[in-house]
């Protein structure tokens, strides 16, 4: 059960992301909303994680409007130093980059409030597809098929890309799973590709089931508990 103090500081900041988002500070909006979801996560409180996921799903909406507003996909070779300048826009890494190079440059450009977009591509399988990937907490791979100018991926490719990789990302749930535990590996998921529209109303879902399960399990328990006191007294 989530205490008064957690549950009103977690309301504080899903209170200042909804209002950063009424003023179009979509960073700021993220931000706050992000960490109201790790909160509401650590406590268990899933009824507060599904109301957040709707204001971090918009500022992030906003976040990735920005980025694919801005013309052509940017190739990024080479080694990734600390003071690495990143660019609004849609950036596509390639070997020896990794991964975890793509998440370091996103949570740059997070951080410096830069709209832009990073996917990992890895070397192509035998069959012509592209791999691409994303890392965080879990690691997320799809295997697409290649832009028709290999050399010149187009945005539409670039925003497909994404959207492929978090339905394989959705596809990883294991629904054989309780509501609680298919939700927290949702968590892991979004961590590592925030980006994925479908993925947020997965997780919302997911919180609304979890949330039911709880309130169930614990009813159960009250009841049970209720029944073992009335034996008690009967024996008395």
């Amino acid at each position: 059960m989530t205490s008064p103090a957690k549950a009103a500081r977690i309301d504080e900041l899903m209170q200042k992301a909804q209002s950063a988002l009424k003023s179009a500070r979509w960073f700021e909006a993220e931000r706050l909303a992000q960490r109201a979801l790790e909160l509401s996560h650590q406590v268990g409180d899933f009824g507060r994680m599904s109301r957040i996921l709707l204001p971090l799903q918009e500022a992030r909406r906003q976040r990735v409007q920005l980025a694919s507003d801005v013309t052509g996909v940017k190739w990024v070779k080479g080694e990734i130093t600390e003071d690495h300048r990143v660019e609004a826009g849609m950036h596509m890494l390639e070997p020896p980059l990794v991964g975890a190079d793509a998440r370091r440059i996103r949570l740059t450009a997070i951080r410096r409030e830069v709209p832009a977009l990073v996917l990992c591509r890895e070397p192509s399988t035998q069959l012509g597809l592209v791999p691409v990937v994303a890392i965080g907490l879990m690691t997320i791979r799809a295997r697409i098929d290649p832009p028709e100018k290999p050399a010149k991926p187009t945005k539409q490719w670039f925003l497909r890309a994404i959207e492929q990789l978090g339905d394989e990302a959705i596809r990883m749930i294991d629904t054989g799973m309780d509501a609680v535990r298919q939700a927290d590996f949702a968590v892991s998921l979004m961590d590592s590709l925030p980006e994925h529209e479908k993925l947020h109303t997965t997780l919302v879902q997911l919180c609304v089931q979890a949330e039911e399960e709880m309130r169930d399990s614990a009813e159960a328990e009250n009841a049970k508990r209720a029944a073992s006191k009335a034996r008690e007294r009967s024996k008395g």
